[in-house]
C-alpha cells in the first residue's frame, strides 16, 4: 500500500463523500465497469483503509477517480465527452451508482478547476460510472456553486408487491436496484428513533430477495442484486410539490444520510408509474432535501433529474503505519 493517500472530502445532504486525489496506482480496465472489477480485486485494502475506523466509520462513502470511457475525441454519437470516471465504494464494497457522490463530484470539478465554469450560469460535468454515463449540472451564481443537478441513467420499475421480510416491496432501478416499502407498513416512520429497527428490517428484506429473478439485471449481471432498501413516509404537499421522507439502507446495514440520489431516481420511476406528473420534494432522515423531476420519458422508464448541493469538508492525507496492529481498520456494525 502507498505510504500516503490524499483525499478531498465533501458531504451532500449530510452524506459523506471522500474523493481520492493521490496515492493510488492506475486501475486497469477497458472501461469504467471493468476498472471496478479490477479495483475490487486489487484495491480493497485501500477501500478498507479509507472507509473503516479509525479513519472512517460504518457509513462512510467515497470514490476513486479513473479515466473516462472515451478519453480522446468523445463518443461517436457526438454527445458530451466525460470529464473522468468514478468508482464508488462504501464500507462493504463497491457500488454501481451514487447520486449524492455525483453531485459532490460536480462541485469538486468546478472548485478544483477541472472543468471551466463561468461565475454565473450552468456547467455540465459528465462522469462515467459503472451503471453508465451521468451528468452533474453545476449552477453558479456570483462566482460560487449554488446547486448541482444529478442527471441519471434511465430509471424504471421492475416489479410490484414482491413479498420479502414479511411485507410487500416494489423493485425499481435507478443505476442500482432498490426495494421500496412504506415505513408505516412496518408500524414505523422515517425518524432517527426508529433507525435501528429500520436497519434490521432492511437486512431481512435484502436477504429474502437474494437471488430473486426480478433482481437480475437483463443486460449486465454486474448490476444485478438489491443494493438498497428505501423506507418512505408520505408527507403533505409542499409548495405544490409531492413530498416524501425516506431513508435508504444499503450494502450491509449502511445508512444514507441524504435523500439518496440513485434511490430517489428509483422512487421517482415508481411514482411516475403510479401517475405522478409533477416534481418530487424528497427529504432525508436528517432533514436535507433533494428536488427531483422527470426530465424525459423513455422506452420503459424515465430520465430523472435530482437537484441538491455538496459542501467541501476538508483535505486529508492518510497513512498506514506498518507496525499498526489494527492495520486497515475495523467496523463495529
Amino acid at each position: 500500500m502507498t505510504t500516503v493517500i490524499t483525499t478531498v472530502d465533501y458531504h451532500t445532504g449530510g452524506e459523506p463523500f471522500r474523493i481520492v486525489t493521490g496515492g493510488v496506482p492506475e486501475i486497469r480496465g477497458a472501461d469504467v465497469a471493468a476498472r471496478r472489477v479490477t479495483a475490487m480485486a486489487e484495491l480493497d485494502d485501500v477501500r478498507r483503509l479509507l472507509c473503516h475506523e479509525p479513519r472512517g466509520h460504518a457509513d462512510m462513502y467515497g470514490c476513486f477517480l479513473v479515466p473516462p470511457d472515451d478519453p480522446s475525441g468523445g463518443p461517436p454519437d457526438g454527445t458530451a465527452q466525460a470529464a473522468f470516471g468514478a468508482l464508488f465504494w462504501h464500507k462493504d464494497g463497491f457500488s454501481t451508482a451514487c447520486g449524492h457522490g455525483t453531485i459532490a463530484l460536480g462541485a469538486y470539478a468546478v472548485h478544483e478547476g477541472l472543468i471551466e465554469a463561468g461565475p454565473d450560469g450552468e456547467t455540465d460535468v459528465v462522469v462515467d460510472v459503472p451503471s453508465g454515463r451521468v451528468t452533474a449540472r453545476v449552477r453558479c451564481s456570483g462566482g460560487r456553486v449554488r446547486a448541482v443537478t444529478f442527471v441519471n441513467v434511465p430509471s424504471y420499475v421492475i416489479a410490484r408487491d414482491v413479498p420479502a421480510g414479511g411485507v410487500k416491496v416494489d423493485l425499481a432501478y435507478g443505476g442500482a436496484i432498490y426495494a421500496s416499502v412504506p415505513a408505516a407498513s412496518l408500524g414505523l416512520s422515517v425518524e432517527p428513533v426508529h433507525l435501528t429497527e429500520l436497519i434490521g428490517h432492511a437486512r431481512r428484506i435484502k436477504a429474502d430477495l437474494a437471488g430473486h429473478p426480478a433482481t437480475l439485471h437483463p443486460a449486465d449481471d454486474r448490476l444485478s442484486g438489491v443494493y438498497g432498501v428505501i423506507f418512505h413516509d408520505e408527507l403533505p404537499d409542499t409548495d405544490g410539490m409531492a413530498h416524501q421522507r425516506n431513508v435508504t439502507v444499503f450494502a450491509d446495514g449502511e445508512v444514507d444520510r441524504s435523500p439518496c440520489g440513485s434511490g430517489t431516481s428509483a422512487r421517482l420511476a415508481l411514482l411516475h408509474d403510479s401517475g405522478l406528473r409533477g416534481p418530487l420534494l424528497h427529504s432525508g432522515i436528517v432533514g436535507s432535501v433533494f428536488r427531483a423531476r422527470v426530465a424525459e420519458v423513455v422506452a420503459g422508464g424515465i430520465v430523472p433529474e435530482i437537484e441538491g448541493m455538496a459542501y467541501r469538508t476538508g483535505r486529508h492525507s492518510f497513512e498506514l503505519d506498518p507496525e499498526d496492529p489494527i492495520g486497515t481498520g475495523f467496523t463495529l456494525r
